[in-house]
């Protein structure tokens, strides 16, 4: 009787470690599956009343494809962020010309477009997310955790869009409003028409060479001439297959005429190639 009570007590001891075990395994579980959001939250500003629109905004395709059947593509979308990162581009679209438009009245639709163009790059936002921390918060499956994917320029500024549009699905538009003016504060008190139209010769050249197959245009100072208090700098930009020159009375000048010029030397080739191809053909 007494062996018996003691092999009942010890199976009682065994049932209870166990539920201890598979609890604490639950927990671990839950804490990599739900995380807590409450500082992120903060840092947010916004308190989701469904915290399943962070944890997709939060999760990339990766981790997506690692956890679902193979081949079920439907159910990893549901999962994962893109189409958050759709969604999140038309809003934030929306708010930084809203607020360009209340700022910057006298400025014509070129300048306003070239404006909102630099502070809805992947660049700035990028920048935001890494202020924000959201490289840590981020889902990645172990391919892309192994590449480094937490520190990935274009995944950053993905995560701001997704995480826009998160806010945007639970609160609405004032809310995500907030987190945009408040995330981009520096930027867009900082924006600037001149600055703006700087950077888009040297962006719209880096894309168009890209979109041909060709690497990214570099810059060099070849020359300084003047006297110390009235420098002219004088760049060259190369790519694959060509190179033009620009000055200016700063190195940021003097990149911006040597891409405008590449660009109006690419855009004269295209044009004679596709003339001489019109010809040939007739």
């Amino acid at each position: 009787m007494a062996g018996a009570k003691r092999l009942k007590a010890a199976r009682s001891i065994d049932v209870q470690c166990c539920a201890r075990l598979l609890l604490q395994s639950e927990t671990i579980m839950s804490q990599t599956e739900n995380p807590d959001f409450a500082i992120l939250e903060e840092q947010l500003n916004h308190k989701f009343s469904e915290s399943q629109f962070l944890q997709r905004a939060l999760t990339h395709r990766s981790w997506a494809h690692e956890n679902v059947a193979s081949g079920d593509g439907s159910e990893a979308r549901r999962l994962h962020s893109e189409a958050f990162e759709f969604l999140g581009d038309a809003v934030l679209g929306f708010v930084v010309a809203e607020y360009l438009l209340q700022n910057h009245e006298d400025l014509s639709e070129g300048e306003l477009s070239r404006m909102k163009h630099q502070l809805v790059s992947s660049t700035t936002l990028a920048r935001a997310s890494k202020r924000l921390e959201f490289g840590k918060h981020l889902r990645f499956g172990r391919g892309e955790e192994k590449t480094g994917g937490r520190r990935k320029q274009a995944l950053l500024a993905d995560a701001f869009e997704a995480v826009l549009a998160a806010i945007y699905l639970d609160g609405g538009i004032e809310p995500a409003r907030n987190f945009v003016l408040t995330a981009l504060e520096a930027e867009l008190l900082q924006s600037d028409p001149q600055e703006a139209a700087a950077a888009d010769h040297k962006t719209t050249l880096q894309e168009l060479l890209q979109a041909q197959g060709s690497s990214a245009p570099q810059y060099e100072v070849v020359e300084t001439t003047g006297p110390p208090h009235r420098r002219t700098f004088h760049i060259e930009a190369r790519w694959d297959g060509g190179s033009v020159r620009g000055e200016g009375s700063s190195i940021k000048a003097a990149e911006t005429k040597a891409a405008r010029r590449a660009l109006e030397q690419l855009e004269s080739t295209t044009t004679e190639h596709t003339r001489t191809e019109t010809a040939t053909a007739d």
